[in-house]
C-alpha cells in the first residue's frame, strides 16, 4: 500500500494543447501537478497503459461523444494500483485495478483519476502485459456478444477486424461459447493470427469480398450475429450477411467516425432484412447516476455490478485457458506518440501496451 505522504507532487503526462493529425506533433510530454480524486474517484499509480483507437480523437480533435477542453491528456484506460481515495470511496487503497480513466481521458500519465465504478480488481496472478489488455476490448465484446446478442452454441458470427483488440477478444469469447466464427481482417499476417485464435473461416478483405464468402460459407442463409466495430464502410454488405432474425451489433465506427452522427440506416433496409440492431456502449455507472443520465441525455449506462461480473468471468476464462489476450506490442511510456500513429494507420495487431517504470515515491 502506498504511503500518501510519500506520493510525489508532480507527474509526467502526455498532453495535447492543440489538436493535430500527427501524434508526434500533437502530444507533448509535460510535468503536471498530481491530480486529486473527487467524490467517487480514486487515484491510480499507473503501471501500464493500453492504447485504444478512440484515444486518437483526443489527439486530432475529430468526432467524439464529449469534447474535452484543451489542454487534455488522452488515454481511456489504465492498469495500476490505487494510492488515494476520494470522498465516499473506501476499501480501494492498495488494490491492483484495471480502470477507465475519468471521462475517458487522463490515462497517458504516471497517475490517473478513475471513477471507482469503472475500476475493477485485477489479481496478481495475471501478469503484465496481459493484465492490462483485459478491460476495454473484452468488456466491449462481452456486452455485445453475450449481453446484447445472447450468443448461443452452434450459432454463426461474423467478426470484423478480428485481428484487432476488440475483434480478437470477440473471436475468443465466441469460440469459447461454441459458436462458428467467420473473421475478416486485412493482410496475411492478420489472417494467420485469426486462424491461430480459432476462426473457422478467415476472410482477407484485401483479397476477396467478405459478403460473397460469408453467403457461400453459410449456404446463402447468412450469419446469426454480426460483430461490427468498423461501421460505415462495411455496413450495407454486413446487413446482407445476416440470417433471418439475426442480430447486428454496432460496436464502433473505425472506418469513418464522421458517420456516427449522420443519417446512416434506411428504415426499409431493416424491414426487408428481418433482423435486429443492437447498440453497445461501454460505460458503467451506479444506481444513483444511471437515472440522472437517462433523464438528461436519454442514454442507458451499464450497471457497475454488471462490469464486476464481466471482469470476474473474463479472469476465470484467462485462468482456465479459454482466453489469452493478444499483445501485438509492448512499448515504454516515451514511445506512446509513435505507437499511436501505428495504431491509427492499422499497422498493429491485438493490443499495444505501454509499460511504465516503477513510479516515483
Amino acid at each position: 500500500m502506498a504511503n500518501e505522504e510519500a506520493l510525489p507532487k508532480t507527474m509526467r503526462a502526455w498532453q495535447v494543447r492543440e489538436w493535430g493529425p500527427e501524434p508526434a506533433q500533437a502530444l507533448q510530454l509535460e510535468t503536471l501537478a498530481l491530480p486529486i480524486p473527487g467524490p467517487g474517484e480514486c487515484l491510480v499509480r499507473v503501471e501500464a497503459i493500453p492504447l485504444n483507437l478512440n484515444d486518437m480523437e483526443r489527439i486530432n480533435g475529430e468526432n467524439m461523444m464529449v469534447r474535452p477542453a484543451l489542454p487534455v491528456t488522452p488515454g481511456m484506460e489504465v492498469l495500476g494500483t490505487v494510492v488515494r481515495e476520494g470522498e465516499g470511496v473506501t476499501g480501494q487503497m492498495g488494490q491492483r485495478v484495471a480502470a477507465m480513466a475519468k471521462q475517458a481521458t487522463g490515462g497517458f500519465a504516471e497517475y490517473a483519476l478513475c471513477p471507482v465504478v469503472s475500476a475493477f480488481s485485477m489479481p496478481d496472478d495475471i501478469p503484465l502485459p496481459e493484465a492490462a489488455a483485459l478491460y476495454f476490448p473484452y468488456h466491449l465484446a462481452w456486452l455485445g456478444l453475450i449481453e446484447r446478442a445472447e450468443l448461443q452454441s452452434g450459432e454463426t458470427v461474423l467478426i470484423h477486424a478480428a485481428a484487432g483488440g476488440a475483434g480478437s477478444a470477440a473471436l475468443q469469447l465466441a469460440k469459447s461459447r461454441g459458436a462458428k466464427v467467420l473473421a475478416t481482417c486485412g493482410g496475411p499476417e492478420k489472417a494467420r493470427l485469426c486462424g491461430e485464435l480459432g476462426a473457422d473461416v478467415v476472410i482477407d478483405y484485401q483479397q476477396e469480398s467478405f459478403k460473397d464468402r460469408v453467403l457461400e460459407e453459410t449456404g446463402l442463409r447468412g450469419v446469426d450475429v454480426v460483430f461490427d466495430g468498423v461501421g460505415e464502410s462495411v455496413l450495407d454488405d454486413s446487413m446482407a450477411c445476416l440470417a433471418y432474425n439475426g442480430r447486428y451489433l454496432m460496436m464502433g465506427f473505425a472506418s469513418d467516425k464522421r458517420a456516427v452522427d449522420q443519417p446512416l440506416i434506411v428504415p426499409r433496409r431493416l424491414s426487408t432484412g428481418n433482423f435486429k440492431i443492437c447498440g453497445v456502449l461501454l460505460a458503467y455507472a451506479d444506481d444513483n447516476f444511471r437515472p440522472m443520465m437517462k433523464k438528461a441525455m436519454g442514454w442507458n449506462f451499464c450497471p457497475d455490478t454488471l462490469g464486476e461480473s464481466i471482469m470476474k468471468s473474463i479472469i476465470d476464462e484467462v485462468r482456465n485457458g479459454q482466453v489469452k489476450p493478444v499483445i501485438g506490442e509492448t512499448i515504454v511510456f516515451e514511445e506512446i506518440p509513435a505507437a499511436m500513429a501505428r495504431l491509427r494507420d492499422r499497422k498493429t495487431v491485438g493490443r499495444v501496451i505501454a509499460q511504465l517504470e516503477p513510479a516515483r515515491l
